[in-house]
Protein backbone atom coordinates (compact mmCIF):
# COMPACT_ATOMS: atom_id res chain seq x y z
CA UNK A 1 0.00 0.00 0.00
CA UNK A 2 1.44 3.01 -0.82
CA UNK A 3 2.09 5.99 1.55
CA UNK A 4 3.78 9.25 2.34
CA UNK A 5 5.32 10.89 4.74
CA UNK A 6 4.14 14.03 6.27
CA UNK A 7 6.81 16.23 5.83
CA UNK A 8 7.87 15.38 2.39
CA UNK A 9 8.48 18.46 0.03
CA UNK A 10 7.66 18.99 -3.15
CA UNK A 11 10.12 17.43 -5.67
CA UNK A 12 12.32 20.10 -8.15
CA UNK A 13 14.10 16.61 -10.05
CA UNK A 14 13.05 13.15 -9.98
CA UNK A 15 15.91 11.03 -9.86
CA UNK A 16 15.62 7.37 -11.07
CA UNK A 17 17.32 4.00 -10.78
CA UNK A 18 16.84 2.29 -14.29
CA UNK A 19 16.86 -1.48 -14.02
CA UNK A 20 13.80 -2.34 -11.69
CA UNK A 21 12.21 0.96 -11.50
CA UNK A 22 11.98 2.18 -15.12
CA UNK A 23 12.95 -0.59 -17.03
CA UNK A 24 13.03 -4.75 -17.20
CA UNK A 25 15.81 -5.74 -18.10
CA UNK A 26 15.81 -9.29 -15.72
CA UNK A 27 16.46 -11.65 -19.12
CA UNK A 28 19.35 -10.23 -20.16
CA UNK A 29 20.64 -9.42 -16.17
CA UNK A 30 20.11 -13.10 -15.14
CA UNK A 31 21.38 -14.95 -18.24
CA UNK A 32 24.87 -12.35 -17.17
CA UNK A 33 24.79 -13.27 -14.04
CA UNK A 34 24.30 -17.11 -14.85
CA UNK A 35 27.41 -16.69 -16.92
CA UNK A 36 29.29 -14.87 -14.60
CA UNK A 37 28.90 -16.54 -10.91
CA UNK A 38 30.63 -19.92 -12.33
CA UNK A 39 33.69 -17.48 -12.75
CA UNK A 40 34.18 -16.72 -9.08
CA UNK A 41 36.65 -19.59 -8.48
CA UNK A 42 39.12 -18.13 -11.26
CA UNK A 43 38.57 -14.66 -10.32
CA UNK A 44 39.89 -15.61 -6.66
CA UNK A 45 35.91 -14.53 -5.27
CA UNK A 46 34.74 -17.48 -3.61
CA UNK A 47 37.21 -17.01 -0.43
CA UNK A 48 36.24 -13.06 -0.59
CA UNK A 49 32.04 -14.16 -0.24
CA UNK A 50 31.06 -12.88 2.76
CA UNK A 51 31.17 -15.46 5.93
CA UNK A 52 27.59 -16.68 6.73
CA UNK A 53 27.59 -15.23 10.23
CA UNK A 54 27.92 -11.64 9.02
CA UNK A 55 25.25 -11.79 6.72
CA UNK A 56 22.54 -8.86 7.34
CA UNK A 57 19.67 -11.31 6.78
CA UNK A 58 19.34 -15.27 7.02
CA UNK A 59 18.36 -14.54 3.30
CA UNK A 60 21.23 -13.23 2.48
CA UNK A 61 23.20 -15.98 4.17
CA UNK A 62 21.34 -18.39 2.65
CA UNK A 63 22.67 -16.99 -1.00
CA UNK A 64 25.89 -16.94 0.36
CA UNK A 65 26.32 -20.58 0.84
CA UNK A 66 24.12 -21.11 -1.83
CA UNK A 67 26.30 -19.51 -4.62
CA UNK A 68 29.85 -20.42 -2.68
CA UNK A 69 28.61 -24.32 -3.66
CA UNK A 70 26.87 -23.94 -6.48
CA UNK A 71 28.19 -21.11 -8.29
CA UNK A 72 24.63 -19.72 -9.09
CA UNK A 73 21.74 -18.10 -8.56
CA UNK A 74 19.33 -19.24 -5.54
CA UNK A 75 16.50 -20.49 -7.25
CA UNK A 76 13.83 -18.48 -5.30
CA UNK A 77 15.80 -15.34 -6.41
CA UNK A 78 15.42 -16.91 -10.22
CA UNK A 79 12.22 -17.58 -9.80
CA UNK A 80 10.90 -14.35 -7.96
CA UNK A 81 12.92 -12.09 -10.42
CA UNK A 82 13.29 -9.24 -8.03
CA UNK A 83 16.91 -8.40 -7.11
CA UNK A 84 19.64 -6.64 -9.10
CA UNK A 85 22.88 -7.49 -9.38
CA UNK A 86 23.82 -5.11 -6.98
CA UNK A 87 21.89 -5.88 -4.55
CA UNK A 88 23.46 -9.69 -4.62
CA UNK A 89 27.19 -8.23 -4.80
CA UNK A 90 26.18 -6.39 -1.77
CA UNK A 91 24.78 -9.14 -0.13
CA UNK A 92 27.24 -11.49 -1.33
CA UNK A 93 30.32 -9.12 -0.50
CA UNK A 94 29.31 -7.31 1.80
CA UNK A 95 31.85 -4.00 2.12
CA UNK A 96 34.42 -5.86 0.30
CA UNK A 97 34.96 -2.69 -2.24
CA UNK A 98 37.68 -4.28 -4.55
CA UNK A 99 35.75 -7.63 -4.64
CA UNK A 100 33.03 -5.83 -5.75
CA UNK A 101 34.70 -4.08 -8.10
CA UNK A 102 36.16 -6.96 -9.79
CA UNK A 103 32.18 -8.77 -9.89
CA UNK A 104 30.69 -5.74 -11.81
CA UNK A 105 33.54 -5.78 -14.13
CA UNK A 106 33.21 -9.91 -14.85
CA UNK A 107 29.20 -9.18 -14.80
CA UNK A 108 29.86 -6.36 -17.45
CA UNK A 109 31.88 -8.79 -19.64
CA UNK A 110 29.27 -11.09 -19.68
CA UNK A 111 26.45 -8.61 -19.83
CA UNK A 112 27.48 -7.36 -23.07
CA UNK A 113 26.11 -10.91 -24.83
CA UNK A 114 22.59 -9.72 -23.66
CA UNK A 115 22.16 -6.31 -23.07
CA UNK A 116 19.19 -5.06 -25.11
CA UNK A 117 16.84 -7.13 -23.97
CA UNK A 118 14.70 -3.72 -22.36
CA UNK A 119 11.13 -3.07 -21.88
CA UNK A 120 9.54 -0.23 -19.51
CA UNK A 121 8.81 -1.69 -16.47
CA UNK A 122 5.22 -1.18 -16.26
CA UNK A 123 2.93 0.14 -18.53
CA UNK A 124 3.02 3.53 -18.98
CA UNK A 125 5.96 4.72 -17.38
CA UNK A 126 6.88 7.13 -20.44
CA UNK A 127 3.16 8.76 -20.37
CA UNK A 128 4.13 9.46 -16.10
CA UNK A 129 7.60 10.70 -17.07
CA UNK A 130 6.26 12.88 -19.57
CA UNK A 131 3.56 14.24 -17.30
CA UNK A 132 6.28 15.05 -15.15
CA UNK A 133 8.04 16.99 -17.44
CA UNK A 134 5.12 18.96 -18.22
CA UNK A 135 4.74 19.82 -14.74
CA UNK A 136 8.23 21.53 -14.63
CA UNK A 137 10.21 18.95 -12.51
CA UNK A 138 13.61 17.76 -13.92
CA UNK A 139 13.86 13.98 -15.17
CA UNK A 140 17.29 12.16 -14.66
CA UNK A 141 18.50 8.37 -14.28
CA UNK A 142 21.72 7.14 -11.58
CA UNK A 143 22.89 4.13 -12.31
CA UNK A 144 25.25 1.22 -11.76
CA UNK A 145 24.85 0.36 -15.37
CA UNK A 146 27.48 1.34 -17.27
CA UNK A 147 27.75 4.24 -20.25
CA UNK A 148 27.42 2.13 -23.15
CA UNK A 149 24.49 -0.25 -21.81
CA UNK A 150 22.32 2.55 -20.32
CA UNK A 151 22.78 4.61 -23.82
CA UNK A 152 21.66 1.33 -25.81
CA UNK A 153 18.84 0.59 -23.62
CA UNK A 154 17.35 4.47 -23.72
CA UNK A 155 17.66 4.44 -27.66
CA UNK A 156 16.19 0.86 -27.43
CA UNK A 157 13.16 1.14 -25.41
CA UNK A 158 9.78 1.72 -26.52
CA UNK A 159 11.09 2.15 -29.82
CA UNK A 160 13.70 5.18 -28.90
CA UNK A 161 11.01 7.38 -27.51
CA UNK A 162 12.77 8.15 -24.75
CA UNK A 163 15.37 9.76 -26.50
CA UNK A 164 15.92 13.00 -25.23
CA UNK A 165 13.30 12.29 -21.91
CA UNK A 166 15.89 12.78 -19.23
CA UNK A 167 17.45 15.74 -18.40
CA UNK A 168 21.29 14.15 -17.30
CA UNK A 169 21.98 10.54 -16.32
CA UNK A 170 24.72 9.30 -14.85
CA UNK A 171 26.29 5.97 -14.81
CA UNK A 172 28.71 3.65 -12.85
CA UNK A 173 31.82 4.66 -14.58
CA UNK A 174 31.31 8.02 -14.84
CA UNK A 175 32.19 7.92 -11.34
CA UNK A 176 34.24 5.90 -9.01
CA UNK A 177 32.31 3.97 -6.75
CA UNK A 178 29.17 1.89 -7.23
CA UNK A 179 25.55 2.08 -5.14
CA UNK A 180 25.19 2.78 -2.10
CA UNK A 181 27.92 5.78 -2.46
CA UNK A 182 26.24 8.26 -3.37
CA UNK A 183 28.58 9.49 -6.34
CA UNK A 184 25.68 8.64 -9.09
CA UNK A 185 23.30 10.99 -7.42
CA UNK A 186 25.38 13.88 -6.51
CA UNK A 187 27.27 13.88 -9.69
CA UNK A 188 23.81 14.21 -11.42
CA UNK A 189 22.78 17.02 -9.32
CA UNK A 190 26.10 19.22 -9.97
CA UNK A 191 25.38 18.65 -13.65
CA UNK A 192 21.71 19.94 -12.88
CA UNK A 193 23.33 22.74 -10.54
CA UNK A 194 20.87 21.82 -7.87
CA UNK A 195 21.46 21.02 -3.95
CA UNK A 196 21.53 17.57 -2.93
CA UNK A 197 18.40 17.92 -0.31
CA UNK A 198 14.96 17.12 0.40
CA UNK A 199 13.91 18.39 -3.16
CA UNK A 200 15.83 16.19 -5.09
CA UNK A 201 13.84 12.70 -5.07
CA UNK A 202 15.62 9.63 -5.80
CA UNK A 203 13.54 6.29 -6.83
CA UNK A 204 14.80 3.08 -6.82
CA UNK A 205 13.53 -0.33 -6.07
CA UNK A 206 15.59 -1.91 -3.69
CA UNK A 207 16.98 -1.55 -0.47
CA UNK A 208 20.57 -0.26 -1.69
CA UNK A 209 18.49 2.91 -3.58
CA UNK A 210 17.49 3.46 -0.32
CA UNK A 211 21.00 3.75 1.53
CA UNK A 212 22.25 5.75 -1.59
CA UNK A 213 19.61 8.05 -1.22
CA UNK A 214 20.06 8.58 2.48
CA UNK A 215 24.05 8.76 2.17
CA UNK A 216 23.38 11.71 -0.58
CA UNK A 217 21.25 13.49 1.65
CA UNK A 218 17.96 13.33 -0.51
CA UNK A 219 14.66 11.80 -0.36
CA UNK A 220 14.72 8.27 -0.60
CA UNK A 221 11.85 6.99 -2.92
CA UNK A 222 10.79 3.18 -2.81
CA UNK A 223 9.41 2.00 -5.65
CA UNK A 224 7.90 -1.47 -4.90
CA UNK A 225 7.71 -2.83 -8.43
CA UNK A 226 8.35 -6.28 -7.63
CA UNK A 227 5.33 -6.47 -5.11
CA UNK A 228 6.69 -7.07 -1.68
CA UNK A 229 4.56 -6.76 1.27
CA UNK A 230 4.70 -4.03 3.28
CA UNK A 231 5.93 -5.68 6.32
CA UNK A 232 9.13 -7.17 4.21
CA UNK A 233 10.22 -3.95 2.93
CA UNK A 234 10.21 -2.34 6.92
CA UNK A 235 11.78 -5.17 8.30
CA UNK A 236 14.76 -4.06 6.10
CA UNK A 237 15.57 -0.40 7.16
CA UNK A 238 15.92 1.40 10.62
CA UNK A 239 13.88 4.03 11.30
CA UNK A 240 16.62 6.19 9.93
CA UNK A 241 17.43 4.56 6.92
CA UNK A 242 13.33 4.53 5.79
CA UNK A 243 12.21 5.83 2.78
CA UNK A 244 10.25 8.59 2.71
CA UNK A 245 8.22 7.02 0.24
CA UNK A 246 6.82 3.96 -0.70
CA UNK A 247 4.69 3.32 -4.07
CA UNK A 248 2.96 0.85 -5.41
CA UNK A 249 2.76 2.22 -9.34
CA UNK A 250 3.81 5.49 -11.28
CA UNK A 251 0.19 6.33 -10.48
CA UNK A 252 0.74 6.13 -6.80
CA UNK A 253 3.70 8.64 -7.77
CA UNK A 254 0.93 11.12 -9.30
CA UNK A 255 -1.26 10.54 -6.76
CA UNK A 256 1.42 11.83 -4.25
CA UNK A 257 2.33 15.18 -6.25
CA UNK A 258 -1.47 16.00 -6.44
CA UNK A 259 -1.16 15.78 -2.62
CA UNK A 260 1.46 18.00 -2.46
CA UNK A 261 0.18 20.65 -5.15
CA UNK A 262 -3.17 20.83 -3.01
CA UNK A 263 -1.17 21.76 0.12
CA UNK A 264 0.57 24.11 -1.83
CA UNK A 265 -0.88 25.52 -5.04
CA UNK A 266 1.39 26.77 -7.47
CA UNK A 267 4.65 24.46 -6.94
CA UNK A 268 4.67 22.76 -10.28
CA UNK A 269 3.97 24.87 -13.42
CA UNK A 270 0.67 22.55 -14.35
CA UNK A 271 -0.88 21.10 -11.82
CA UNK A 272 -0.47 17.35 -12.11
CA UNK A 273 -4.47 16.71 -12.11
CA UNK A 274 -4.41 18.78 -15.72
CA UNK A 275 -1.37 16.36 -17.42
CA UNK A 276 -1.53 12.97 -15.53
CA UNK A 277 -2.59 10.21 -17.98
CA UNK A 278 -4.99 7.95 -17.87
CA UNK A 279 -4.35 5.56 -14.72
CA UNK A 280 -2.41 2.39 -16.16
CA UNK A 281 -2.42 -1.24 -14.04
CA UNK A 282 0.41 -1.45 -11.69
CA UNK A 283 2.88 -4.31 -12.22
CA UNK A 284 1.77 -8.01 -11.00
CA UNK A 285 3.67 -9.67 -8.34
CA UNK A 286 5.71 -12.62 -9.55
CA UNK A 287 3.94 -16.52 -10.02
CA UNK A 288 5.13 -17.73 -6.50
CA UNK A 289 8.01 -20.30 -6.93
CA UNK A 290 6.32 -23.62 -5.73
CA UNK A 291 8.31 -24.86 -2.63
CA UNK A 292 9.31 -28.55 -2.26
CA UNK A 293 6.77 -29.66 0.91
CA UNK A 294 7.02 -33.01 1.23
CA UNK A 295 6.60 -33.38 4.83
CA UNK A 296 4.21 -36.39 5.52
CA UNK A 297 2.52 -35.90 9.51
CA UNK A 298 5.37 -36.52 11.82
CA UNK A 299 3.56 -39.27 13.72
CA UNK A 300 4.52 -41.39 10.34
CA UNK A 301 8.23 -40.89 10.89
CA UNK A 302 9.33 -43.18 13.71
CA UNK A 303 12.01 -41.83 16.19
CA UNK A 304 15.56 -42.97 14.40
CA UNK A 305 17.71 -44.98 16.68
CA UNK A 306 20.64 -44.55 13.92
CA UNK A 307 20.98 -41.43 11.39
CA UNK A 308 23.34 -42.21 8.24
CA UNK A 309 24.24 -39.10 6.45
CA UNK A 310 26.00 -39.04 2.67
CA UNK A 311 29.12 -37.23 2.42
CA UNK A 312 29.47 -35.40 -0.39
CA UNK A 313 26.79 -32.62 -0.70
CA UNK A 314 25.11 -33.67 2.42
CA UNK A 315 27.49 -33.36 5.19
CA UNK A 316 30.30 -31.52 3.43
CA UNK A 317 30.81 -29.34 0.09
CA UNK A 318 33.61 -30.78 -2.24
CA UNK A 319 32.09 -29.96 -5.95
CA UNK A 320 34.91 -28.21 -6.67
CA UNK A 321 37.21 -31.02 -6.58
CA UNK A 322 34.51 -33.39 -7.88
CA UNK A 323 33.66 -31.79 -10.84
CA UNK A 324 37.79 -30.79 -12.24
CA UNK A 325 38.03 -34.44 -11.82
CA UNK A 326 34.81 -35.65 -13.88
CA UNK A 327 35.91 -33.03 -16.55
CA UNK A 328 39.58 -34.54 -16.08
CA UNK A 329 37.64 -38.18 -16.46
CA UNK A 330 35.51 -38.36 -19.24
CA UNK A 331 37.99 -38.28 -22.21
CA UNK A 332 39.21 -41.34 -21.13
CA UNK A 333 35.84 -42.96 -22.09
CA UNK A 334 37.20 -43.48 -25.27
CA UNK A 335 40.21 -45.85 -24.41
CA UNK A 336 37.96 -47.02 -21.73
CA UNK A 337 35.95 -48.23 -23.73
CA UNK A 338 32.70 -47.15 -22.20
CA UNK A 339 31.07 -44.77 -24.84
CA UNK A 340 29.39 -47.53 -26.73
CA UNK A 341 28.38 -48.55 -23.01
CA UNK A 342 26.01 -45.91 -22.52
CA UNK A 343 22.10 -46.28 -22.03
CA UNK A 344 20.12 -46.05 -25.07
CA UNK A 345 17.91 -42.49 -24.74
CA UNK A 346 14.56 -44.15 -24.79
CA UNK A 347 15.70 -45.65 -21.39
CA UNK A 348 16.48 -43.19 -19.48
CA UNK A 349 14.32 -41.27 -16.59
CA UNK A 350 13.69 -38.23 -18.22
CA UNK A 351 14.41 -36.15 -21.30
CA UNK A 352 17.38 -33.67 -19.55
CA UNK A 353 18.67 -37.40 -18.68
CA UNK A 354 18.65 -38.22 -22.58
CA UNK A 355 20.36 -35.03 -23.52
CA UNK A 356 23.11 -35.18 -20.82
CA UNK A 357 23.87 -39.00 -22.49
CA UNK A 358 23.83 -37.96 -25.77
CA UNK A 359 26.30 -34.77 -24.95
CA UNK A 360 28.76 -36.70 -23.17
CA UNK A 361 28.37 -39.40 -26.23
CA UNK A 362 29.19 -36.62 -28.29
CA UNK A 363 31.50 -34.58 -26.72
CA UNK A 364 33.00 -36.50 -23.56
CA UNK A 365 32.23 -33.71 -21.29
CA UNK A 366 29.24 -32.65 -19.34
CA UNK A 367 26.44 -30.69 -20.48
CA UNK A 368 27.10 -26.69 -19.92
CA UNK A 369 23.57 -26.94 -18.05
CA UNK A 370 24.51 -29.62 -15.21
CA UNK A 371 28.21 -27.89 -14.89
CA UNK A 372 26.33 -24.43 -14.15
CA UNK A 373 24.00 -26.18 -11.94
CA UNK A 374 26.59 -28.16 -10.20
CA UNK A 375 23.27 -30.05 -8.15
CA UNK A 376 23.83 -33.83 -9.06
CA UNK A 377 27.23 -36.32 -8.33
CA UNK A 378 29.65 -37.92 -10.01
CA UNK A 379 27.44 -41.25 -8.79
CA UNK A 380 24.02 -39.97 -10.16
CA UNK A 381 25.89 -38.91 -13.56
CA UNK A 382 27.40 -42.36 -13.22
CA UNK A 383 23.96 -43.96 -13.14
CA UNK A 384 22.05 -42.24 -15.36
CA UNK A 385 25.29 -42.85 -17.99
CA UNK A 386 25.43 -46.51 -17.39
CA UNK A 387 21.96 -47.88 -16.10
CA UNK A 388 22.56 -51.30 -14.78
CA UNK A 389 25.70 -51.93 -16.52
CA UNK A 390 27.80 -52.42 -13.02
CA UNK A 391 30.84 -53.33 -14.63
CA UNK A 392 30.95 -50.01 -16.73
CA UNK A 393 29.95 -48.30 -13.79
CA UNK A 394 32.94 -49.44 -11.71
CA UNK A 395 35.78 -48.83 -14.78
CA UNK A 396 33.97 -44.88 -14.37
CA UNK A 397 34.55 -45.07 -10.85
CA UNK A 398 38.31 -46.60 -10.83
CA UNK A 399 39.17 -43.20 -13.72
CA UNK A 400 37.20 -40.66 -11.51
CA UNK A 401 39.31 -42.00 -8.46
CA UNK A 402 42.68 -41.75 -10.89
CA UNK A 403 41.63 -38.07 -11.10
CA UNK A 404 40.40 -36.84 -8.37
CA UNK A 405 43.80 -37.71 -6.71
CA UNK A 406 44.75 -34.13 -8.04
CA UNK A 407 41.92 -32.27 -7.12
CA UNK A 408 40.60 -33.62 -3.44
CA UNK A 409 41.61 -32.15 -0.09
CA UNK A 410 39.88 -28.80 0.03
CA UNK A 411 36.26 -29.84 2.55
CA UNK A 412 34.11 -27.13 3.84
CA UNK A 413 31.03 -28.21 6.42
CA UNK A 414 27.90 -27.66 3.94
CA UNK A 415 26.07 -25.44 6.04
CA UNK A 416 28.13 -24.00 9.44
CA UNK A 417 26.13 -25.34 12.23
CA UNK A 418 26.07 -29.10 10.51
CA UNK A 419 28.91 -30.08 13.37
CA UNK A 420 26.61 -28.84 15.93
CA UNK A 421 23.73 -30.84 14.40
CA UNK A 422 25.81 -34.01 14.96
CA UNK A 423 26.50 -34.01 18.31
CA UNK A 424 23.33 -33.01 18.93
CA UNK A 425 21.92 -36.42 17.59
CA UNK A 426 24.96 -38.18 19.72
CA UNK A 427 23.74 -36.24 22.95
CA UNK A 428 20.26 -37.62 22.22
CA UNK A 429 22.18 -40.97 22.11
CA UNK A 430 21.46 -41.85 18.63
CA UNK A 431 23.90 -43.68 16.16
CA UNK A 432 25.32 -41.78 13.66
CA UNK A 433 27.38 -42.97 10.49
CA UNK A 434 28.68 -41.95 6.75
CA UNK A 435 27.80 -43.77 4.09
CA UNK A 436 29.89 -42.65 0.64
CA UNK A 437 30.57 -43.64 -2.87
CA UNK A 438 33.67 -42.00 -1.84
CA UNK A 439 36.42 -44.39 -1.90
CA UNK A 440 38.28 -44.34 1.54
CA UNK A 441 42.16 -42.94 0.97
CA UNK A 442 39.77 -39.50 0.08
CA UNK A 443 37.19 -40.30 2.44
CA UNK A 444 39.49 -40.43 5.50
CA UNK A 445 41.12 -37.38 4.22
CA UNK A 446 38.15 -35.48 4.19
CA UNK A 447 37.10 -36.62 7.28
CA UNK A 448 40.18 -35.29 9.31
CA UNK A 449 40.49 -31.71 7.23
CA UNK A 450 36.85 -30.48 7.76
CA UNK A 451 36.91 -27.31 9.10
CA UNK A 452 40.55 -27.83 9.99
CA UNK A 453 40.01 -29.57 13.24
CA UNK A 454 37.87 -33.13 11.36
CA UNK A 455 34.95 -34.78 12.57
CA UNK A 456 36.59 -38.17 13.08
CA UNK A 457 35.26 -38.47 16.57
CA UNK A 458 31.19 -37.72 15.56
CA UNK A 459 30.63 -40.97 14.08
CA UNK A 460 29.99 -44.26 15.31
CA UNK A 461 30.34 -45.61 11.94
CA UNK A 462 31.21 -44.97 8.29
CA UNK A 463 31.27 -47.07 5.06
CA UNK A 464 32.90 -45.97 1.75
CA UNK A 465 32.22 -47.09 -1.93
CA UNK A 466 35.40 -49.64 -1.86
CA UNK A 467 34.33 -51.28 1.49
CA UNK A 468 31.90 -53.57 -0.67
CA UNK A 469 31.70 -55.33 -3.91
CA UNK A 470 28.14 -52.75 -5.32
CA UNK A 471 28.02 -49.45 -4.74
CA UNK A 472 24.84 -46.92 -3.82
CA UNK A 473 22.21 -47.04 -5.28
CA UNK A 474 22.57 -50.68 -3.71
CA UNK A 475 21.98 -50.97 -0.52
CA UNK A 476 24.92 -53.00 0.32
CA UNK A 477 26.67 -50.32 2.02
CA UNK A 478 23.72 -49.18 3.97
CA UNK A 479 23.30 -52.69 5.30
CA UNK A 480 26.68 -52.92 6.22
CA UNK A 481 26.53 -50.11 8.24
CA UNK A 482 23.81 -51.17 9.89
CA UNK A 483 25.95 -54.87 10.83
CA UNK A 484 28.70 -52.90 12.35
CA UNK A 485 26.12 -50.87 14.59
CA UNK A 486 24.46 -54.37 15.31
CA UNK A 487 21.51 -52.79 14.64
CA UNK A 488 18.04 -54.29 12.15
CA UNK A 489 18.02 -52.38 9.06
CA UNK A 490 14.78 -51.15 9.46
CA UNK A 491 12.18 -47.71 9.35
CA UNK A 492 14.08 -46.35 12.64
CA UNK A 493 17.26 -46.05 10.63
CA UNK A 494 17.20 -43.05 8.47
CA UNK A 495 19.71 -42.40 5.87
CA UNK A 496 19.98 -38.89 4.67
CA UNK A 497 21.12 -37.97 1.28
CA UNK A 498 20.82 -35.51 -1.31
CA UNK A 499 20.48 -37.32 -4.54
CA UNK A 500 18.18 -40.61 -6.06
CA UNK A 501 20.79 -42.43 -5.52
CA UNK A 502 20.54 -41.73 -2.31
CA UNK A 503 17.15 -42.69 -1.88
CA UNK A 504 16.99 -45.86 -4.31
CA UNK A 505 19.71 -47.39 -1.77
CA UNK A 506 17.45 -46.46 1.21
CA UNK A 507 14.88 -47.77 0.08
CA UNK A 508 16.06 -51.20 -0.88
CA UNK A 509 17.44 -51.14 2.79
CA UNK A 510 14.20 -50.93 4.06
CA UNK A 511 15.67 -48.09 5.70
CA UNK A 512 13.87 -44.23 6.20
CA UNK A 513 14.71 -41.84 2.81
CA UNK A 514 15.19 -38.64 3.78
CA UNK A 515 15.76 -36.54 0.90
CA UNK A 516 18.33 -33.52 1.67
CA UNK A 517 17.21 -30.69 -0.98
CA UNK A 518 20.72 -28.30 -0.70
CA UNK A 519 19.93 -27.64 -4.14
CA UNK A 520 16.90 -26.43 -3.30
CA UNK A 521 15.06 -28.22 -6.43
CA UNK A 522 11.56 -27.15 -6.64
CA UNK A 523 8.50 -29.06 -5.85
CA UNK A 524 8.11 -30.24 -9.95
CA UNK A 525 11.41 -31.17 -10.00
CA UNK A 526 10.97 -33.42 -7.29
CA UNK A 527 7.89 -34.84 -8.90
CA UNK A 528 10.14 -35.21 -12.10
CA UNK A 529 13.38 -37.00 -10.67
CA UNK A 530 10.87 -39.36 -7.79
CA UNK A 531 8.55 -40.26 -10.54
CA UNK A 532 6.88 -43.10 -8.40
CA UNK A 533 6.28 -44.87 -11.27
CA UNK A 534 6.71 -49.14 -11.45
CA UNK A 535 10.00 -48.64 -13.25
CA UNK A 536 11.22 -45.63 -11.31
CA UNK A 537 9.30 -46.23 -7.60
CA UNK A 538 11.37 -44.97 -4.97
CA UNK A 539 10.70 -41.91 -3.24
CA UNK A 540 12.07 -40.15 0.01
CA UNK A 541 9.65 -40.61 2.95
CA UNK A 542 11.07 -37.20 3.94
CA UNK A 543 12.39 -33.69 2.57
CA UNK A 544 14.16 -31.05 4.27
CA UNK A 545 15.65 -28.15 2.45
CA UNK A 546 18.41 -27.58 5.28
CA UNK A 547 19.57 -28.76 8.48
CA UNK A 548 17.56 -26.66 10.48
CA UNK A 549 14.58 -28.27 8.48
CA UNK A 550 16.41 -31.62 9.56
CA UNK A 551 17.00 -30.58 13.41
CA UNK A 552 12.90 -29.68 13.99
CA UNK A 553 11.70 -33.28 12.48
CA UNK A 554 14.06 -35.06 14.24
CA UNK A 555 13.11 -32.95 17.64
CA UNK A 556 9.40 -33.83 16.45
CA UNK A 557 10.06 -37.25 16.30
CA UNK A 558 11.09 -36.86 19.94
CA UNK A 559 8.50 -35.49 21.04
CA UNK A 560 6.20 -37.64 19.26
CA UNK A 561 2.39 -36.77 18.42
CA UNK A 562 0.09 -35.07 20.81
Amino acid sequence: MARFSDSIQPPVVLLFDWHGTLVDTHDAMFSAMEDMLPQLEDLGLVERLLPEDQCKTPEDARLVRYIRIFRRLHPRILAERRVSRTDIFNAIFGDDRDAKLIAHQAYNDCYRKYFGQVKPFQEGVLEYLQACKQMGIKLAVATNRNREFLDTEIRTVDDGRWVGLFDTTVCADDVTDYKPAPEVILRALEQLTLPADATAWYVGDSYIDMITANNAGVTAVFYNGACWNTARIDSWFSRREKPAILLDSFDDLMDCLETLEKASPGEFTQSPAAVRPPSFPPPRPPEPRVEADWHPAVAKLIRPAVVLFDWHATLVDTLDAMYHAVDDMLPDFHSLNLMDRMVAPEDSKTPEDARLVSHVREFAKLHPKVKADRKISRTDIFELLFGDDEDAKQIAHQAFNHHYRKHYGHVEAFEPRVRHVLEGLRRMEIKVGVITNRDREFFEHELAAVEGTGWTELFDTTVCGDDTPLRKPHPDQLLLAAEHLNYPADPSVWYVGDSTTDIIAAKRAGMTAVFFNGAQWDLPWLHKIFPGTRRHPDKPDVVVNDFSEFWALVLACEIGPP
